[in-house]
């Protein structure tokens, strides 16, 4: 398995936003979604706001293939579950770090219940 480098995570998860697309079955990619991101150790995790219903978090389920694009770093990925749910606690905390400056009405979906099953990490290939 692949690694991000030291210069990736640092560039990743300087950015406030994180451009990411899923391919479809056909190899083909979707459109971009703008989304949040955040670093956890040599990790970077997405999570879908609006739940498992939500478009781009459904794509990313099909072949769990895509790309990403933040902080000037361009990457193939594969989205893959977290084996571990009890790191949630600590993406929830990176989250709340990292967009403290933004409403609350935008941060605490971001660490509800229904949208930590939806939490996504970025493995680069």
């Amino acid at each position: 398995m692949k690694a991000w480098t030291k210069h990736e995570l640092d560039k990743i998860a300087a950015a406030d936003e994180l451009q990411i697309v899923s391919e479809r079955n056909d190899g083909t990619l979707r459109k971009p979604v703008t989304i949040w991101v955040v670093r956890n150790g040599d990790h970077l995790y997405v999570r879908s706001a609006y739940g498992s219903t939500s478009k781009w978090f459904r794509g990313t389920q099909e072949r769990h293939r895509g790309h990403i694009q933040a902080g000037g770093v361009d990457k193939d990925v594969t989205f893959a579950e977290e084996a571990d749910s009890d790191i949630n606690d600590e993406i929830d905390a990176a989250y709340r770090k990292k967009y403290h400056h933004y409403p609350a009405q935008y941060v605490k979906p971001m660490v509800s219940s229904e949208v930590r099953t939806t939490t996504i990490k970025l493995v680069p290939r």
